[in-house]
């Protein structure tokens, strides 16, 4: 499962509440065997993706 999301400030750094949703997902997901991919952030024309960036 992908888990995909936007920022309306153009900024597709990802915040700390972005980091632990992510992590209680896939806790939460783990239990009935889904797998969290990646998570991306699109903003302002960019993305940012938490499995590229190591944050998974």
């Amino acid at each position: 499962m992908s888990l995909v999301h936007n920022h309306p400030s153009g900024d597709p750094t990802p915040s700390e509440a972005d980091k632990a949703l992510t992590h209680r997902l896939q806790d939460a997901l783990g239990l009935i065997d889904v797998r969290v991919l990646d998570h991306i952030i699109v903003a302002g024309g960019q993305a940012l993706s938490f499995a590229d960036a190591g944050l998974l």
